[in-house]
């Protein structure tokens, strides 16, 4: 099958292209014929990406861990589908991903695609979506009524998080820049900081949480504004190898959920939640999207991969 594989280069890992063997699903596992795979340029750097759980050297790595598809094979043990189902979800980071005609996932990491959404506009939705609803929802406790402060209002993540946090009736304050102000404010943001015009420490005071996407001298300050038994959650790829306690304590890393996957699939379908695609780019031109330097985009969302119609 056709895929893209991480080739290890200088100054960083570049995607290639490659003729791979099919996937077989073993036990438990289901084959996943790929429509589109969203793109996370920073994924190429990653520890999954490169090493192997064991921490052994991983070359040819397929990148792309949120797809959209159909079901084209089951393996015994992998209930809960049938082949031709329309799917979207995420697979294992240390697995081959869904810069490929084909991809390996297990039932629950994936449930049946939101009826009113194309494969393109599905695949940049399992990250994304899971993220903001793991941090804000199961780790933050985030309540109807609490101050929620998100940087990075208008990333790939965080144009989620303030729809999750608008939808559960929180007060949104966001950080974004100039360009996409009035953008995060469509979202439900009741306020939107330009972190370029503005300190966000200086215009945000008794936050109830900080769902934190940036990262940085940013996450640094965030901890002056929270309120007596805030609570601070943080996605920021830099804060895993941080040997401060309470960055430990807020970082996490987003994971499969099926059940998750399904209620954001109805409030997709319901439009009181809504995705976003920056470009499509067909598989052949992967590589551009990593390095970032597509020449036309949206401005919003993720840039996805169509493998195949």
């Amino acid at each position: 099958m056709k895929a893209m594989e991480v080739n290890p280069s200088k100054p960083g890992p570049v995607l290639i292209a490659a003729n791979i063997p099919q996937p077989e699903p073993a036990d438990g596992e289901l084959l996943i014929r790929v429509r589109a795979a969203g793109v996370t340029p920073t994924e190429l750097l990653w520890s999954p990406t490169t090493r192997t759980k064991t921490g052994a050297v991983r070359t040819g790595a397929v990148p792309g861990h949120e797809f959209s598809g159909l079901v084209a094979a089951l393996a015994p043990g992998a209930g809960g589908f049938n082949v031709g189902d329309e799917i979207y979800g995420m697979n294992d980071w240390f697995a081959d991903g869904a810069t490929a005609e084909f991809c390996l996932t297990l039932p629950q990491n994936i449930a049946l695609k939101p009826k009113s959404l194309s494969h393109e506009f599905a695949a940049t939705v399992p990250i994304g979506a899971l993220s903001a609803w793991q941090g804000l929802l199961d780790r933050a406790k985030t309540q109807a009524g609490e101050r929620v402060l998100i940087h990075g209002g208008a990333g790939a993540v965080g144009l989620f998080a303030v729809q999750l946090a608008h939808l559960h009736g929180a007060y949104v304050i966001a950080t974004s820049s100039s360009a996409n102000l009035d953008f995060v404010k469509q979202l439900g943001a009741d306020e939107v900081i330009d972190y370029k015009k503005s300190r966000f420490d200086d215009r945000a005071e008794k936050v109830d949480v900080v769902f934190d996407a940036v990262g940085g001298e940013t996450l640094d300050r965030s901890w002056a504004v929270l309120k007596t038994g805030g609570r601070l959650v943080t996605i920021a790829a830099d804060s895993e190898s941080t040997r401060d306690q309470r960055v430990k304590d807020a970082f996490f890393i987003v994971e499969p959920d099926q059940e998750q996957l399904i209620a954001v699939a109805k409030l997709l379908d319901a439009g009181t939640l809504k995705a976003f695609v920056n470009a499509v780019v067909p598989l052949d031109k992967a590589p551009d999207a990593y390095n970032k330097v597509l020449p036309e985009t949206q401005g919003h969302g993720k840039v996805v991969v169509s493998v195949s119609p």
